[in-house]
Protein backbone atom coordinates (compact mmCIF):
# COMPACT_ATOMS: atom_id res chain seq x y z
CA UNK A 1 0.00 0.00 0.00
CA UNK A 2 1.44 3.45 -0.92
CA UNK A 3 1.94 6.17 1.67
CA UNK A 4 -0.91 8.17 0.11
CA UNK A 5 -3.28 5.22 0.21
CA UNK A 6 -2.37 4.42 3.81
CA UNK A 7 -2.97 8.04 4.83
CA UNK A 8 -6.40 8.02 3.20
CA UNK A 9 -7.30 4.75 4.94
CA UNK A 10 -6.33 6.11 8.38
CA UNK A 11 -8.29 9.32 7.80
CA UNK A 12 -11.37 7.32 6.83
CA UNK A 13 -11.18 5.38 10.10
CA UNK A 14 -11.02 8.60 12.09
CA UNK A 15 -13.87 10.24 10.26
CA UNK A 16 -16.16 7.14 10.11
CA UNK A 17 -19.28 7.40 12.30
CA UNK A 18 -19.10 5.47 15.55
CA UNK A 19 -21.08 2.22 15.71
CA UNK A 20 -23.49 2.13 18.66
CA UNK A 21 -22.83 -0.78 21.04
CA UNK A 22 -26.62 -1.28 21.20
CA UNK A 23 -26.79 -1.98 17.48
CA UNK A 24 -23.87 -4.35 17.58
CA UNK A 25 -25.06 -6.26 20.65
CA UNK A 26 -26.42 -9.76 20.21
CA UNK A 27 -29.79 -10.13 22.05
CA UNK A 28 -29.34 -11.66 25.50
CA UNK A 29 -32.70 -13.40 25.41
CA UNK A 30 -35.20 -14.69 22.90
CA UNK A 31 -38.21 -13.38 24.83
CA UNK A 32 -38.36 -10.84 27.63
CA UNK A 33 -41.59 -10.33 29.58
CA UNK A 34 -41.35 -7.06 31.47
CA UNK A 35 -43.23 -5.70 34.46
CA UNK A 36 -45.61 -8.57 35.07
CA UNK A 37 -47.16 -9.77 38.30
CA UNK A 38 -45.52 -13.17 38.56
CA UNK A 39 -47.47 -15.99 40.20
CA UNK A 40 -44.87 -18.72 40.29
CA UNK A 41 -47.29 -21.64 40.82
CA UNK A 42 -46.45 -22.28 44.48
CA UNK A 43 -49.57 -20.55 45.77
CA UNK A 44 -47.58 -17.52 46.94
CA UNK A 45 -48.95 -14.02 46.21
CA UNK A 46 -47.73 -12.35 43.05
CA UNK A 47 -44.50 -10.38 42.93
CA UNK A 48 -43.42 -7.80 40.41
CA UNK A 49 -40.73 -9.34 38.20
CA UNK A 50 -39.45 -9.71 34.66
CA UNK A 51 -39.13 -13.11 33.00
CA UNK A 52 -36.53 -14.03 30.39
CA UNK A 53 -36.63 -16.98 28.00
CA UNK A 54 -33.76 -18.36 25.98
CA UNK A 55 -34.51 -21.16 23.51
CA UNK A 56 -37.07 -23.30 25.34
CA UNK A 57 -36.33 -22.51 28.98
CA UNK A 58 -36.85 -19.80 31.56
CA UNK A 59 -33.38 -18.44 32.25
CA UNK A 60 -34.01 -15.48 34.55
CA UNK A 61 -36.73 -14.09 36.81
CA UNK A 62 -36.18 -10.75 38.54
CA UNK A 63 -35.28 -7.19 37.65
CA UNK A 64 -34.12 -7.34 34.04
CA UNK A 65 -34.61 -3.73 32.96
CA UNK A 66 -32.01 -2.74 30.41
CA UNK A 67 -31.68 -6.24 29.02
CA UNK A 68 -32.46 -6.80 25.39
CA UNK A 69 -34.26 -9.60 23.59
CA UNK A 70 -35.44 -10.63 20.17
CA UNK A 71 -38.97 -9.97 21.36
CA UNK A 72 -40.11 -7.99 24.39
CA UNK A 73 -43.61 -8.08 25.90
CA UNK A 74 -44.98 -5.39 28.18
CA UNK A 75 -46.88 -7.27 30.90
CA UNK A 76 -47.60 -4.28 33.11
CA UNK A 77 -50.69 -5.02 35.20
CA UNK A 78 -50.90 -8.58 33.82
CA UNK A 79 -50.38 -11.92 35.54
CA UNK A 80 -47.53 -14.12 34.36
CA UNK A 81 -47.94 -17.76 35.37
CA UNK A 82 -46.63 -21.22 34.51
CA UNK A 83 -48.52 -22.98 31.74
CA UNK A 84 -51.59 -24.89 32.88
CA UNK A 85 -51.39 -28.68 33.13
CA UNK A 86 -54.62 -30.51 32.32
CA UNK A 87 -54.51 -33.63 34.49
CA UNK A 88 -57.52 -35.30 32.82
CA UNK A 89 -57.75 -34.75 29.06
CA UNK A 90 -59.22 -36.58 26.07
CA UNK A 91 -57.14 -34.61 23.57
CA UNK A 92 -55.88 -38.00 22.41
CA UNK A 93 -56.80 -41.62 22.92
CA UNK A 94 -58.39 -44.53 21.04
CA UNK A 95 -61.68 -42.69 20.52
CA UNK A 96 -60.22 -39.28 19.70
CA UNK A 97 -57.47 -39.93 17.14
CA UNK A 98 -59.23 -38.49 14.08
CA UNK A 99 -60.37 -35.44 16.03
CA UNK A 100 -57.48 -35.09 18.43
CA UNK A 101 -53.73 -34.74 18.58
CA UNK A 102 -53.15 -37.46 15.96
CA UNK A 103 -55.52 -35.91 13.44
CA UNK A 104 -54.40 -35.33 9.87
CA UNK A 105 -55.83 -31.82 10.32
CA UNK A 106 -53.11 -29.53 11.68
CA UNK A 107 -55.77 -27.24 13.14
CA UNK A 108 -56.85 -30.01 15.49
CA UNK A 109 -53.30 -30.91 16.43
CA UNK A 110 -52.82 -27.27 17.42
CA UNK A 111 -55.69 -27.77 19.95
CA UNK A 112 -56.83 -24.13 19.81
CA UNK A 113 -59.67 -24.51 22.34
CA UNK A 114 -57.18 -25.89 24.86
CA UNK A 115 -54.19 -23.59 24.42
CA UNK A 116 -56.49 -20.55 24.31
CA UNK A 117 -57.38 -21.21 27.94
CA UNK A 118 -53.72 -21.43 28.90
CA UNK A 119 -53.23 -25.20 28.72
CA UNK A 120 -49.68 -26.15 27.77
CA UNK A 121 -49.68 -29.84 28.78
CA UNK A 122 -52.42 -32.48 28.54
CA UNK A 123 -52.52 -35.90 30.23
CA UNK A 124 -54.26 -38.28 27.83
CA UNK A 125 -55.52 -41.88 27.54
CA UNK A 126 -58.03 -41.47 30.35
CA UNK A 127 -60.85 -43.62 31.76
CA UNK A 128 -58.98 -46.88 31.19
CA UNK A 129 -58.78 -46.38 27.41
CA UNK A 130 -55.49 -46.05 25.58
CA UNK A 131 -53.92 -46.98 22.29
CA UNK A 132 -51.74 -50.05 22.07
CA UNK A 133 -48.86 -50.14 22.02
CA UNK A 134 -48.00 -46.95 23.87
CA UNK A 135 -44.71 -46.72 22.01
CA UNK A 136 -46.53 -46.42 18.69
CA UNK A 137 -48.74 -43.62 19.97
CA UNK A 138 -45.68 -41.75 21.25
CA UNK A 139 -43.95 -42.13 17.89
CA UNK A 140 -47.01 -40.90 15.96
CA UNK A 141 -47.43 -37.81 18.13
CA UNK A 142 -43.78 -36.89 17.86
CA UNK A 143 -43.78 -37.35 14.08
CA UNK A 144 -46.96 -35.35 13.47
CA UNK A 145 -46.27 -32.39 15.74
CA UNK A 146 -48.69 -31.14 18.41
CA UNK A 147 -49.62 -27.80 19.96
CA UNK A 148 -49.53 -28.60 23.69
CA UNK A 149 -47.25 -31.10 25.35
CA UNK A 150 -48.71 -34.56 26.01
CA UNK A 151 -48.27 -37.09 28.82
CA UNK A 152 -49.43 -40.65 28.09
CA UNK A 153 -51.15 -43.08 30.43
CA UNK A 154 -51.85 -46.74 29.73
CA UNK A 155 -55.49 -47.77 30.04
CA UNK A 156 -56.47 -50.51 32.48
CA UNK A 157 -59.50 -51.32 30.30
CA UNK A 158 -57.32 -51.62 27.21
CA UNK A 159 -55.01 -54.05 29.02
CA UNK A 160 -57.98 -56.03 30.31
CA UNK A 161 -59.46 -56.37 26.83
CA UNK A 162 -56.16 -57.60 25.40
CA UNK A 163 -55.98 -60.43 27.92
CA UNK A 164 -59.65 -61.35 28.49
CA UNK A 165 -60.87 -60.44 24.98
CA UNK A 166 -64.70 -60.58 24.95
CA UNK A 167 -64.86 -62.70 28.10
CA UNK A 168 -64.50 -59.71 30.43
CA UNK A 169 -67.73 -59.88 32.46
CA UNK A 170 -65.99 -61.65 35.32
CA UNK A 171 -63.02 -61.48 37.64
CA UNK A 172 -59.66 -62.24 36.06
CA UNK A 173 -57.76 -65.37 37.02
CA UNK A 174 -54.35 -65.17 38.67
CA UNK A 175 -52.70 -66.18 35.39
CA UNK A 176 -54.58 -63.44 33.54
CA UNK A 177 -53.58 -60.88 36.16
CA UNK A 178 -49.96 -61.84 35.63
CA UNK A 179 -50.35 -61.34 31.87
CA UNK A 180 -51.88 -57.93 32.48
CA UNK A 181 -49.05 -56.98 34.81
CA UNK A 182 -46.59 -57.73 32.05
CA UNK A 183 -48.44 -55.50 29.61
CA UNK A 184 -48.56 -52.62 32.09
CA UNK A 185 -44.82 -52.98 32.62
CA UNK A 186 -44.29 -52.97 28.85
CA UNK A 187 -46.30 -49.76 28.52
CA UNK A 188 -44.30 -48.06 31.25
CA UNK A 189 -41.06 -49.02 29.54
CA UNK A 190 -42.39 -47.60 26.25
CA UNK A 191 -43.14 -44.20 27.74
CA UNK A 192 -46.35 -44.29 29.78
CA UNK A 193 -46.35 -42.11 32.90
CA UNK A 194 -48.95 -44.14 34.78
CA UNK A 195 -52.23 -46.00 34.41
CA UNK A 196 -55.80 -44.78 34.03
CA UNK A 197 -58.89 -46.77 34.95
CA UNK A 198 -62.54 -46.52 33.98
CA UNK A 199 -64.16 -48.65 36.68
CA UNK A 200 -67.67 -47.41 35.87
CA UNK A 201 -67.24 -48.44 32.23
CA UNK A 202 -66.91 -51.60 30.17
CA UNK A 203 -64.77 -53.65 30.79
CA UNK A 204 -63.38 -52.14 34.00
CA UNK A 205 -66.58 -52.48 36.00
CA UNK A 206 -66.06 -56.26 36.29
CA UNK A 207 -62.53 -55.98 37.65
CA UNK A 208 -61.82 -56.56 41.33
CA UNK A 209 -59.89 -54.28 43.64
CA UNK A 210 -57.26 -57.03 43.87
CA UNK A 211 -56.75 -56.90 40.10
CA UNK A 212 -56.36 -53.12 40.06
CA UNK A 213 -53.95 -53.23 43.00
CA UNK A 214 -51.80 -55.82 41.22
CA UNK A 215 -51.60 -53.75 38.04
CA UNK A 216 -50.97 -50.51 39.93
CA UNK A 217 -48.00 -52.16 41.65
CA UNK A 218 -46.31 -52.30 38.23
CA UNK A 219 -46.31 -48.50 37.81
CA UNK A 220 -44.82 -47.75 41.23
CA UNK A 221 -41.14 -48.54 40.41
CA UNK A 222 -41.44 -46.04 37.53
CA UNK A 223 -42.90 -43.29 39.71
CA UNK A 224 -46.18 -43.66 37.82
CA UNK A 225 -49.55 -42.19 38.80
CA UNK A 226 -52.91 -44.01 38.96
CA UNK A 227 -55.80 -41.87 37.65
CA UNK A 228 -59.25 -43.34 38.22
CA UNK A 229 -62.67 -42.71 36.81
CA UNK A 230 -64.09 -44.42 39.87
CA UNK A 231 -66.84 -47.03 40.06
CA UNK A 232 -69.49 -44.47 40.91
CA UNK A 233 -69.86 -40.70 41.01
CA UNK A 234 -73.08 -40.49 43.00
CA UNK A 235 -75.53 -42.74 44.81
CA UNK A 236 -75.05 -45.39 42.11
CA UNK A 237 -73.17 -45.95 38.81
CA UNK A 238 -74.38 -44.77 35.42
CA UNK A 239 -75.14 -48.36 34.37
CA UNK A 240 -77.56 -48.90 37.26
CA UNK A 241 -81.32 -49.15 36.65
CA UNK A 242 -83.48 -50.14 39.66
CA UNK A 243 -85.57 -52.60 37.64
CA UNK A 244 -82.55 -54.53 36.36
CA UNK A 245 -80.23 -54.86 39.35
CA UNK A 246 -80.96 -56.16 42.81
CA UNK A 247 -78.95 -55.21 45.85
CA UNK A 248 -77.01 -52.04 46.65
CA UNK A 249 -74.80 -50.73 43.85
CA UNK A 250 -71.50 -48.99 44.67
CA UNK A 251 -71.72 -45.33 45.61
CA UNK A 252 -69.22 -42.49 45.31
CA UNK A 253 -68.12 -43.08 48.90
CA UNK A 254 -67.49 -46.76 48.16
CA UNK A 255 -65.47 -45.70 45.12
CA UNK A 256 -63.37 -43.21 47.08
CA UNK A 257 -62.65 -45.88 49.68
CA UNK A 258 -61.46 -48.22 46.91
CA UNK A 259 -59.11 -45.57 45.49
CA UNK A 260 -57.71 -45.02 48.97
CA UNK A 261 -57.15 -48.77 49.37
CA UNK A 262 -55.29 -48.90 46.04
CA UNK A 263 -53.06 -46.02 47.11
CA UNK A 264 -52.42 -47.45 50.58
CA UNK A 265 -51.61 -50.98 49.43
CA UNK A 266 -49.35 -50.01 46.53
CA UNK A 267 -47.78 -46.76 47.69
CA UNK A 268 -48.72 -45.19 44.36
CA UNK A 269 -49.91 -41.63 43.92
CA UNK A 270 -53.62 -42.00 43.13
CA UNK A 271 -56.17 -39.53 41.75
CA UNK A 272 -59.96 -39.56 42.13
CA UNK A 273 -60.73 -38.06 38.75
CA UNK A 274 -63.36 -35.39 37.91
CA UNK A 275 -64.62 -35.77 41.47
CA UNK A 276 -68.28 -34.89 41.98
CA UNK A 277 -71.52 -35.83 43.73
CA UNK A 278 -73.93 -36.71 40.96
CA UNK A 279 -77.71 -36.66 41.35
CA UNK A 280 -80.13 -34.42 43.24
CA UNK A 281 -80.63 -37.06 45.92
CA UNK A 282 -76.86 -37.20 46.57
CA UNK A 283 -76.02 -33.51 46.76
CA UNK A 284 -74.04 -32.60 49.85
CA UNK A 285 -72.19 -35.91 50.05
CA UNK A 286 -68.90 -34.19 49.20
CA UNK A 287 -68.52 -33.54 52.94
CA UNK A 288 -68.13 -37.26 53.58
CA UNK A 289 -65.87 -37.80 50.54
CA UNK A 290 -63.60 -34.95 51.62
CA UNK A 291 -63.40 -36.40 55.12
CA UNK A 292 -62.36 -39.80 53.74
CA UNK A 293 -59.64 -38.24 51.58
CA UNK A 294 -58.37 -36.00 54.39
CA UNK A 295 -58.13 -38.95 56.78
CA UNK A 296 -56.31 -41.03 54.17
CA UNK A 297 -53.84 -38.24 53.44
CA UNK A 298 -53.22 -37.79 57.17
CA UNK A 299 -52.34 -41.48 57.37
CA UNK A 300 -49.81 -41.17 54.53
CA UNK A 301 -51.84 -42.13 51.44
CA UNK A 302 -50.83 -40.02 48.44
CA UNK A 303 -54.35 -39.37 47.16
CA UNK A 304 -55.49 -36.35 45.16
CA UNK A 305 -58.48 -35.36 43.04
CA UNK A 306 -59.13 -33.37 39.89
CA UNK A 307 -62.25 -31.42 38.97
CA UNK A 308 -63.87 -29.31 36.27
CA UNK A 309 -65.81 -26.30 37.66
CA UNK A 310 -69.21 -26.86 36.02
CA UNK A 311 -72.52 -28.27 37.24
CA UNK A 312 -73.21 -30.60 34.34
CA UNK A 313 -71.50 -33.74 33.10
CA UNK A 314 -71.59 -35.48 29.71
CA UNK A 315 -70.22 -34.27 26.42
CA UNK A 316 -72.66 -32.97 23.79
CA UNK A 317 -75.85 -33.06 25.83
CA UNK A 318 -76.58 -36.74 25.73
CA UNK A 319 -78.85 -37.35 28.71
CA UNK A 320 -81.27 -40.21 27.99
CA UNK A 321 -84.13 -40.71 30.44
CA UNK A 322 -85.59 -43.87 28.86
CA UNK A 323 -83.76 -47.01 30.11
CA UNK A 324 -81.85 -49.01 27.54
CA UNK A 325 -83.95 -52.15 28.01
CA UNK A 326 -87.08 -50.20 27.00
CA UNK A 327 -85.43 -48.89 23.84
CA UNK A 328 -84.07 -52.26 22.73
CA UNK A 329 -87.33 -54.19 22.71
CA UNK A 330 -88.51 -55.45 19.32
CA UNK A 331 -87.68 -57.68 16.42
CA UNK A 332 -84.12 -57.91 15.03
CA UNK A 333 -85.03 -55.96 11.92
CA UNK A 334 -86.54 -53.17 13.97
CA UNK A 335 -83.49 -53.17 16.20
CA UNK A 336 -81.34 -52.46 13.15
CA UNK A 337 -83.56 -49.47 12.34
CA UNK A 338 -83.10 -48.20 15.93
CA UNK A 339 -86.75 -47.23 16.14
CA UNK A 340 -86.74 -46.43 19.82
CA UNK A 341 -90.28 -45.03 19.74
CA UNK A 342 -91.70 -48.31 18.44
CA UNK A 343 -89.78 -50.26 21.07
CA UNK A 344 -91.14 -48.00 23.79
CA UNK A 345 -94.69 -48.45 22.50
CA UNK A 346 -94.36 -52.21 22.99
CA UNK A 347 -93.24 -51.70 26.57
CA UNK A 348 -96.17 -49.37 27.27
CA UNK A 349 -98.56 -52.01 25.93
CA UNK A 350 -97.34 -54.51 28.54
CA UNK A 351 -98.80 -53.65 31.94
CA UNK A 352 -96.23 -55.85 33.65
CA UNK A 353 -93.42 -53.63 32.34
CA UNK A 354 -94.94 -50.17 32.75
CA UNK A 355 -94.29 -49.89 36.50
CA UNK A 356 -90.62 -50.82 35.99
CA UNK A 357 -90.36 -48.30 33.15
CA UNK A 358 -91.78 -45.45 35.21
CA UNK A 359 -89.60 -46.34 38.19
CA UNK A 360 -86.45 -46.31 36.06
CA UNK A 361 -87.32 -43.00 34.39
CA UNK A 362 -88.02 -41.33 37.75
CA UNK A 363 -84.69 -42.61 39.02
CA UNK A 364 -82.82 -41.25 36.00
CA UNK A 365 -84.50 -37.83 36.27
CA UNK A 366 -83.27 -37.58 39.88
CA UNK A 367 -79.79 -38.81 38.92
CA UNK A 368 -79.63 -36.10 36.24
CA UNK A 369 -80.38 -33.32 38.73
CA UNK A 370 -84.17 -33.42 39.01
CA UNK A 371 -86.89 -32.37 36.57
CA UNK A 372 -86.05 -28.66 36.99
CA UNK A 373 -82.48 -29.30 35.87
CA UNK A 374 -82.94 -31.46 32.77
CA UNK A 375 -83.08 -29.07 29.80
CA UNK A 376 -84.11 -29.63 26.17
CA UNK A 377 -81.45 -28.51 23.69
CA UNK A 378 -82.74 -30.01 20.44
CA UNK A 379 -86.27 -31.16 19.50
CA UNK A 380 -88.59 -31.08 16.47
CA UNK A 381 -90.92 -28.67 18.27
CA UNK A 382 -88.72 -25.59 18.71
CA UNK A 383 -90.96 -24.26 21.51
CA UNK A 384 -89.56 -27.00 23.74
CA UNK A 385 -85.93 -25.88 23.36
CA UNK A 386 -84.52 -24.27 26.47
CA UNK A 387 -87.26 -25.58 28.72
CA UNK A 388 -86.82 -28.02 31.56
CA UNK A 389 -88.67 -31.29 31.96
CA UNK A 390 -90.46 -29.69 34.92
CA UNK A 391 -91.62 -26.73 32.81
CA UNK A 392 -92.87 -29.03 30.07
CA UNK A 393 -94.72 -31.10 32.65
CA UNK A 394 -96.50 -27.97 33.88
CA UNK A 395 -97.27 -26.87 30.33
CA UNK A 396 -98.70 -30.26 29.42
CA UNK A 397 -100.47 -30.83 32.73
CA UNK A 398 -98.61 -34.10 33.23
CA UNK A 399 -95.78 -35.58 35.27
CA UNK A 400 -92.04 -35.38 34.44
CA UNK A 401 -92.08 -39.13 33.78
CA UNK A 402 -94.90 -38.68 31.26
CA UNK A 403 -92.92 -35.90 29.55
CA UNK A 404 -89.89 -38.18 29.19
CA UNK A 405 -92.08 -40.82 27.55
CA UNK A 406 -93.71 -38.25 25.26
CA UNK A 407 -90.34 -36.91 24.09
CA UNK A 408 -89.41 -40.37 22.80
CA UNK A 409 -92.82 -41.07 21.23
CA UNK A 410 -93.31 -37.63 19.67
CA UNK A 411 -89.71 -36.60 19.01
CA UNK A 412 -86.88 -38.16 17.01
CA UNK A 413 -87.86 -41.83 16.89
CA UNK A 414 -84.34 -42.97 16.08
CA UNK A 415 -82.64 -40.83 18.74
CA UNK A 416 -82.38 -42.38 22.21
CA UNK A 417 -84.81 -40.42 24.36
CA UNK A 418 -86.25 -38.56 21.36
CA UNK A 419 -84.44 -35.28 22.10
CA UNK A 420 -81.06 -33.83 22.92
CA UNK A 421 -81.18 -33.26 26.66
CA UNK A 422 -78.61 -32.00 29.14
CA UNK A 423 -78.92 -32.77 32.82
CA UNK A 424 -77.40 -30.31 35.27
CA UNK A 425 -76.77 -33.04 37.78
CA UNK A 426 -74.23 -31.37 40.07
CA UNK A 427 -74.64 -28.73 42.76
CA UNK A 428 -72.52 -25.95 44.23
CA UNK A 429 -73.06 -27.73 47.56
CA UNK A 430 -70.33 -30.07 46.32
CA UNK A 431 -68.55 -28.22 43.49
CA UNK A 432 -67.35 -25.42 45.76
CA UNK A 433 -65.97 -27.55 48.63
CA UNK A 434 -64.08 -29.78 46.20
CA UNK A 435 -62.67 -26.78 44.30
CA UNK A 436 -61.24 -25.21 47.44
CA UNK A 437 -59.28 -28.26 48.61
CA UNK A 438 -55.48 -27.95 48.38
CA UNK A 439 -55.32 -31.48 46.89
CA UNK A 440 -57.78 -30.80 44.03
CA UNK A 441 -56.22 -30.06 40.65
CA UNK A 442 -58.08 -28.30 37.86
CA UNK A 443 -58.79 -30.45 34.80
CA UNK A 444 -61.07 -30.14 31.78
CA UNK A 445 -62.11 -33.76 31.12
CA UNK A 446 -62.17 -32.14 27.66
CA UNK A 447 -60.99 -32.73 24.13
CA UNK A 448 -59.95 -30.93 20.95
CA UNK A 449 -62.86 -29.30 19.17
CA UNK A 450 -63.52 -26.90 16.29
CA UNK A 451 -66.67 -24.87 15.56
CA UNK A 452 -67.89 -27.33 12.91
CA UNK A 453 -68.19 -30.04 15.55
CA UNK A 454 -71.55 -28.82 16.86
CA UNK A 455 -72.76 -29.11 20.46
CA UNK A 456 -70.08 -29.65 23.06
CA UNK A 457 -69.45 -29.05 26.74
CA UNK A 458 -68.38 -25.56 27.79
CA UNK A 459 -65.56 -27.06 29.85
CA UNK A 460 -63.58 -27.72 26.65
CA UNK A 461 -63.26 -23.95 26.16
CA UNK A 462 -63.45 -22.39 29.61
CA UNK A 463 -62.35 -24.63 32.50
CA UNK A 464 -59.16 -22.86 33.56
CA UNK A 465 -60.36 -19.26 33.09
CA UNK A 466 -63.56 -20.13 34.99
CA UNK A 467 -61.66 -21.58 37.95
CA UNK A 468 -59.54 -18.44 38.17
CA UNK A 469 -62.15 -15.75 37.59
CA UNK A 470 -65.38 -17.23 38.92
CA UNK A 471 -64.15 -19.41 41.76
CA UNK A 472 -61.15 -17.39 42.96
CA UNK A 473 -61.99 -13.76 42.13
CA UNK A 474 -65.80 -13.66 42.17
CA UNK A 475 -66.64 -16.28 44.79
CA UNK A 476 -63.46 -16.07 46.85
CA UNK A 477 -63.33 -19.82 47.41
CA UNK A 478 -59.54 -19.73 47.17
CA UNK A 479 -56.89 -17.13 46.41
CA UNK A 480 -55.84 -16.40 42.85
CA UNK A 481 -52.41 -17.79 43.76
CA UNK A 482 -53.95 -21.05 44.95
CA UNK A 483 -56.15 -21.26 41.85
CA UNK A 484 -53.00 -20.95 39.72
CA UNK A 485 -51.31 -23.58 41.90
CA UNK A 486 -54.22 -25.99 41.28
CA UNK A 487 -53.51 -25.63 37.55
CA UNK A 488 -49.71 -25.74 37.62
CA UNK A 489 -47.46 -26.99 40.41
CA UNK A 490 -50.14 -29.23 41.97
CA UNK A 491 -50.65 -31.39 38.84
CA UNK A 492 -46.90 -31.12 38.32
CA UNK A 493 -46.37 -32.54 41.79
CA UNK A 494 -48.93 -35.32 41.22
CA UNK A 495 -47.20 -36.29 37.98
CA UNK A 496 -43.70 -35.92 39.38
CA UNK A 497 -42.67 -33.45 36.69
CA UNK A 498 -39.06 -32.38 36.86
CA UNK A 499 -39.15 -29.01 35.10
CA UNK A 500 -42.74 -27.93 34.48
CA UNK A 501 -45.45 -26.47 36.70
CA UNK A 502 -43.38 -23.68 38.29
CA UNK A 503 -42.13 -20.37 36.99
CA UNK A 504 -38.46 -20.36 37.92
CA UNK A 505 -35.10 -20.43 36.14
CA UNK A 506 -34.25 -23.78 34.60
CA UNK A 507 -37.87 -24.77 34.03
CA UNK A 508 -39.31 -25.18 30.56
CA UNK A 509 -40.80 -22.02 29.07
CA UNK A 510 -44.44 -23.06 29.32
CA UNK A 511 -45.95 -19.69 30.23
CA UNK A 512 -49.22 -17.76 30.31
CA UNK A 513 -49.69 -13.99 30.30
CA UNK A 514 -53.25 -13.02 31.20
CA UNK A 515 -55.30 -9.97 32.07
CA UNK A 516 -57.23 -10.91 35.20
CA UNK A 517 -59.63 -7.98 34.80
CA UNK A 518 -60.60 -9.15 31.30
CA UNK A 519 -60.51 -12.88 32.05
CA UNK A 520 -63.81 -14.60 31.29
CA UNK A 521 -65.01 -17.99 30.10
CA UNK A 522 -67.39 -17.07 27.28
CA UNK A 523 -68.68 -20.47 26.17
CA UNK A 524 -72.35 -21.25 26.78
CA UNK A 525 -74.18 -24.52 26.24
CA UNK A 526 -76.18 -23.11 23.35
CA UNK A 527 -73.13 -21.33 21.89
CA UNK A 528 -70.16 -23.33 23.18
CA UNK A 529 -67.55 -22.54 20.52
CA UNK A 530 -66.24 -19.32 22.04
CA UNK A 531 -62.70 -18.71 23.24
CA UNK A 532 -62.24 -17.14 26.66
CA UNK A 533 -61.25 -13.49 27.05
CA UNK A 534 -58.12 -12.27 28.79
CA UNK A 535 -55.58 -14.93 27.80
CA UNK A 536 -53.10 -12.80 25.86
CA UNK A 537 -50.03 -14.98 25.39
CA UNK A 538 -49.32 -18.68 25.85
CA UNK A 539 -45.92 -20.23 25.27
CA UNK A 540 -45.19 -23.94 24.90
CA UNK A 541 -41.48 -24.77 25.12
CA UNK A 542 -40.68 -21.13 24.42
CA UNK A 543 -42.86 -20.89 21.30
CA UNK A 544 -46.01 -18.77 21.08
CA UNK A 545 -49.17 -20.87 20.64
CA UNK A 546 -51.33 -17.87 21.59
CA UNK A 547 -50.15 -14.43 20.51
CA UNK A 548 -52.04 -11.22 21.25
CA UNK A 549 -55.11 -13.22 22.18
CA UNK A 550 -55.28 -15.41 19.07
CA UNK A 551 -54.07 -18.95 18.31
CA UNK A 552 -50.93 -19.15 16.19
CA UNK A 553 -51.56 -22.77 15.09
CA UNK A 554 -47.94 -23.66 15.86
CA UNK A 555 -47.00 -27.20 16.93
CA UNK A 556 -44.14 -26.94 19.47
CA UNK A 557 -45.43 -29.57 21.89
CA UNK A 558 -43.51 -32.68 22.87
CA UNK A 559 -44.41 -36.02 24.43
CA UNK A 560 -43.17 -35.81 28.00
CA UNK A 561 -41.56 -39.12 28.84
CA UNK A 562 -40.80 -40.71 32.21
CA UNK A 563 -37.23 -39.41 31.87
CA UNK A 564 -38.66 -35.90 32.31
CA UNK A 565 -40.25 -36.81 35.62
CA UNK A 566 -39.00 -37.09 39.18
CA UNK A 567 -39.29 -40.08 41.46
CA UNK A 568 -38.39 -42.88 39.08
CA UNK A 569 -36.76 -45.90 40.60
CA UNK A 570 -35.25 -47.30 37.44
CA UNK A 571 -37.24 -50.53 37.34
CA UNK A 572 -36.64 -52.88 34.48
CA UNK A 573 -38.73 -55.81 35.62
CA UNK A 574 -41.55 -56.95 37.86
CA UNK A 575 -41.39 -56.54 41.61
Amino acid sequence: MTRTALTSFLVSLVLAPAVSPLHAQVPEFDILILGGRVLDGTGNPWRLADVAVRENRIVAVGSLAGSNATRTLDATGKLVTPGFIDLHSHADGPNYGARGLRSSDERRRAAPNLVMQGITTVVVNQDGRSLWPIGQQKTELEALGIGPNAILLVGHGTIRRRVLADDFRRAATEAEVQQMRGLVRQAMLEGASGMSAGLEYVPGRWSTTEEVVALTEEIVPFGGVYVAHQRSEGADPMWYWPSEFAGRPPSLLDAVRETIVIGRRTGATVVASHIKAKGADYWGSSTAAIRLIEEARASGVSIYADQYPYNTTGSDGNTVLIPGWARRTGQPGEQAERDHARSLERVLADRNLVSNLRRDIAHEIARRGGAENVIVFEYPDSSYIGKSIAELARDRGSSPVDVAIALQLEGHATRPGGARLRGFSLSDYDIEPYASQPWTATATDGWVTLPEDGFTHTRVYGTFPRKLKEFAVSRGLLSVGDAVRSATSLPGQILGLRDRGLLQPGYMADLVVLDLDMLQDNATFFEPHQYPSGIEYVLVNGSFVVDEGAPTWKLPGVVISPADRRGERGATGSK
